[in-house]
């Protein structure tokens, strides 16, 4: 092959160094058969401030930036594996909000998340943004509207870039921990966006002490089990210290300053009210400290929408022996993969049946 053959081997040996050393590092990686990701485009208040990061043809992570929360912020969305090779198709679609201390990575640790057969999006929802627009914009962490930012901004974001079906029937809102309370209000706060909502080990219950308590405790970044286990990778703190009245106000019930906890409260009767036609699943344990205060909320919330005369499915599977051998009843991963499991095929029959019907 004449003089040049040394010199190609060496730049082959340099570029096969530098693609295993990024291997090494964590550096997302795609197969070279995979599909491409698709295109997104700026719109809704919403910036696409990086380049995707591509894990696969079917999962991948935006980063973007709006004026309602400061900083980049993630959005992470699994694809069907059918998504580009049936471009007249549009699918359904399940939102994913993580826990306390959490971040879209978490969604991985749930492998029923990743479905053939609707997209999940799993929006960035802060260390403690707990999923509502704050009453103190001033603090270490500014804007601070995160119920704006998915509301309002990435649910049509994603609906005029990705082929989804929008509308309510074909769209879902899930979460856990400090997921399972946003989830809940979500469906609340906006019943004409979401058909379907599931809250796993949630802590739905404002009314209870320990539920303000905890929110106030990552107000202040004092570290805790909810946090500890609230997310797949473990959660070191709850970021910058702000004001234990920055997100809610006082939670103090004297004088009504208590009145935005009310007015969000997801176990509130007139909030659950507004799930009348909404299909409900709780999941719970009450194998540790933390799940015994989310399976108190949990029921509560199942005897108010009896009450009302809402359906509803509650999952309390106790010590978690009867729902997997890696469920110890407890906040974590070990059932929470295994609940969504369960959970996302009966999501996706419900999306298939709404199809057939139309």
């Amino acid at each position: 092959m004449g003089p040049s053959t040394p010199r190609r081997m060496r730049t082959l040996g340099t570029a096969l160094a530098a693609a295993l050393a990024l291997t090494a590092l964590g550096a997302p990686t795609a197969r070279a058969d995979a599909p491409a990701v698709p295109d997104f485009a700026d719109g809704f208040g919403l910036r696409i401030a990086q380049p995707t990061e591509v894990h696969s043809g079917t999962d991948f992570t935006l980063t973007v930036t709006t004026p309602q929360v400061s900083g980049p912020h993630k959005i992470r969305v699994f694809l069907p594996s059918g998504y580009a090779a049936n471009p007249g198709k549009r699918w359904p679609v399940a939102y994913f909000l993580h826990g306390g201390g959490g971040t879209v990575n978490d969604a991985a640790a749930a492998p029923a998340l990743r479905s053939d057969k609707m997209i999940t999006v799993v929006p960035d929802g802060g260390r403690k943004g707990w999923y509502a627009n704050w009453k103190m914009q001033d603090t270490v962490l500014k804007a601070a509207n995160w119920e704006t930012f998915h509301l309002e901004q990435v649910v049509p974001f994603i609906d005029a870039n990705l082929r989804t079906v929008p509308d309510r029937a074909h769209r879902a809102v899930t979460g856990l921990s400090m997921g399972g309370s946003g989830a809940l209000h979500y469906a609340q706060a906006r019943p004409d966006l979401f058909g379907h909502v599931a809250a796993l080990s949630g802590g739905l219950d404002f009314g209870m002490a320990e539920i303000r308590a905890t929110v106030v405790a990552t107000e202040l970044n004092l570290p805790g089990a909810w946090c500890a286990v609230s997310s797949a990778s473990g959660c070191p703190d709850y970021g910058p210290y702000v004001d234990s009245d920055a997100i809610f106000g006082s939670p103090y019930p004297v004088f009504g300053a208590d009145r935005l906890w009310r007015a969000y409260d997801p176990a509130a009767p007139a909030n659950l009210s507004r799930l009348a036609d909404t299909s409900i699943t709780l999941y719970t344990g009450d194998g540790d400290v933390v799940d015994a205060q989310t399976a108190r909320a949990a029921r509560t919330v199942k005897s108010r929408l009896d009450q009302l005369d809402i359906p509803s499915r509650l999952i309390d599977y106790g010590n978690g022996d009867s729902l997997a051998p890696t469920c110890n009843g407890g906040h974590n991963y070990g059932c929470w993969a295994p609940a969504f499991a369960d959970y996302v095929p009966r999501l996706e029959a419900a999306f298939a049946a709404t199809s057939a019907t139309r």
